[in-house]
């Protein structure tokens, strides 16, 4: 193989899983057909559950440092001041999520961070370059490239990941149905725009303004704004070259808003669209996956298409690196197609109906519930998902479910969260028995064990990575989040066994595995 994986599209998508990848040791190629990475603001909500997955591949720190907090929506009618309300329901303080709040950050910047990231990790992008034929076979995949000078390159590969678009080309030579349609038939423009005569306070909209709605929302890291308009014309169709001049998008603003004052200066990313919702039929052919725009469109409302693309990638990355490098068997990637095309489905279904009260809102956007926030996508009805236990509350945390964080002690008597404990390419185990058995652990780096207990943590050290090392839950948030028993967290941040028994563990890991666990016994 001239590679492991190859990677088509240079988005967010693609981006993750090649850093994913990368931390894993994966040999992998990303290539894009574009001459640069996304220069717009479009998808700029980073939903809390993205923001933990984004910490985890160590994006989060700079992603924070360029975006903020959802501004306040100011409606406007005309030139008066209406209601300022919060777009999206405040959250509550909790020690089991570490980023409660949505985070804005325009999508060329988080475009840039991830592919910082993916340098900083040995990874690059092949911009200018576009997969013209691919075939495949029991063995892998071999696909044909062409660069921008014409030139054609053949590469095999033992996987291809198309996170090409909405328009993908390799969706497209499947032949995998992509079925939806526009979720709105009224077109609409969006625009980075530079202008005078607006404070950068709010997220401004004329929901009710002439010929259709108008929204202004300020660019984190820049003196831009991001500039939304719906023509309620049905018949007319805009074009960036004539509606996104700065002379036509001032002379809109002016004639919708009724602000003498408002004046574009500088037009930097444009683009009109309809919104769509559409979805692939199946995420999987073969040794050929979707992921992203590829394998579902969303409605914009309430920014779950980037955050939902994204964690395609990071669903996949783990188990490509399973298969590829700790010997688990290639049926593994069948949950990939089983977890992802249901999440997409209910995602896309939020996502419309979140597009439909919009368009019935009296303030140009509806109020955002915490469904939207995606910490509670969960894999409860995957076959990855094992729940051992019997007669559990309705409210518990179930296998399948998100792994709560929680602020504990290490061994070192160091203050540490669990999603600390969980950072990295591994499998990590809870033992919350409160009565240590001996378990089997396969080799060092696929499972990392601790024991939690309510005791002050041992003396300092650096156990191997096959030993129970202890962790100290003084407040009790771990035991509050989990209750008891063995929990197994998948590399993904999520419950892949819930269980009392030490039994179930080996048997786990050896079925996701596909051989047995043949690691040293450990004990507490």
């Amino acid at each position: 193989m001239d590679t492991e994986v190859l990677i088509a599209g240079a988005g967010p998508t693609g981006l993750v899983l090649a850093v994913d990848l990368a931390r894993r040791g994966i040999r992998h190629r990303l290539f894009e057909r574009s001459p640069e990475g996304f220069p717009g603001s479009r998808g700029a909500g980073i939903q809390p559950r993205t923001q933990e997955l984004l910490d985890d591949l160590g994006v989060l720190p700079a992603l924070r440092a360029a975006g903020g907090p959802c501004q306040r929506m100011q409606t406007w009618q005309g030139t008066t001041r209406g209601r300022v309300w919060d777009l999206v329901t405040p959250a509550e303080p909790s020690p089991a999520v570490p980023c409660p709040d949505l985070l804005m950050v325009p999508q060329y910047r988080t475009v840039e961070l991830l592919h910082e990231r993916l340098v900083e990790l040995g990874g690059e992008v092949g911009f200018r370059t576009a997969l013209t034929d691919f075939t495949q076979d029991a063995d892998g995949v071999t696909a044909t490239l062409q660069h921008a000078d014409g030139a054609t390159e053949t590469v095999r590969a033992a996987y291809l990941v198309a996170a090409d678009g909405g328009r993908s080309t390799v969706r497209r030579a499947l032949g995998v149905p992509f079925t939806g349609g526009p979720a709105d038939p009224l077109p609409a423009l969006v625009a980075d725009v530079v202008l005078d005569g607006l404070d950068r306070d709010h997220w401004h909209m004329w929901p009710d303004a002439e010929a259709g709605l108008v929204a202004l929302r300020p660019l984190e890291g820049t003196e831009a704004f991001q500039l939304a308009v719906r023509f309620e014309d049905a018949a007319y169709e805009p074009t960036t070259e004539r509606d996104a001049t700065p002379g036509a998008l001032t002379e809109l603003l002016v004639r919708r808003t009724g602000w003498p004052g408002l004046r574009v200066t500088e037009v930097r990313w444009s683009s009109v669209y309809r919104a769509r919702a559409a979805m692939a039929e199946r995420f999987r052919a073969g040794r050929v996956f979707l992921a992203g725009d590829a394998a579902h469109v969303h409605p914009p409302a309430g920014g779950q298409g980037l955050n939902t693309s994204v964690q395609d990638g990071y669903n996949l990355g783990w188990k490509l690196g399973a298969v590829l490098r700790h010997g688990a068997p290639a049926a593994l990637l069948d949950t990939y197609d089983a977890e992802r095309v249901r999440v997409a489905a209910d995602v896309l279904g939020l996502a419309s109906r979140t597009h439909v009260e919009d368009r019935a809102s009296h303030r140009g956007l509806s109020l955002r519930g915490r469904e939207t926030l995606q910490l509670g996508v969960n894999y409860r009805e995957s076959p990855l998902a094992r729940e051992r236990r019997g007669a559990l509350p309705e409210d518990a945390l179930r296998a399948g479910d998100r792994a709560p964080d929680a602020p504990c002690v290490d061994t070192s008597g160091a203050a540490v969260r669990l999603f600390d404990v969980f950072r990295g390419p591994h499998f990590t185990l809870l033992d919350l028995t409160g009565t240590p058995a001996p378990l089997s652990l396969p080799e060092a780096g696929w499972v990392r064990a601790y024991r939690v207990g309510a005791a002050p943590a041992g003396p300092a050290g650096a156990p191997e990575l096959t030993e129970l090392s202890e962790l100290t839950d003084p407040d009790g948030h771990i035991k509050a989040a989990y209750g008891s028993g063995l929990f197994l967290i998948r590399p993904d941040g999520y419950v892949g066994l819930a269980t009392d028994d030490p039994a179930d563990v080996g048997a786990y890991l050896e079925a996701v595995s596909g051989r047995a666990v043949a690691g040293q016994a450990v004990t507490g």
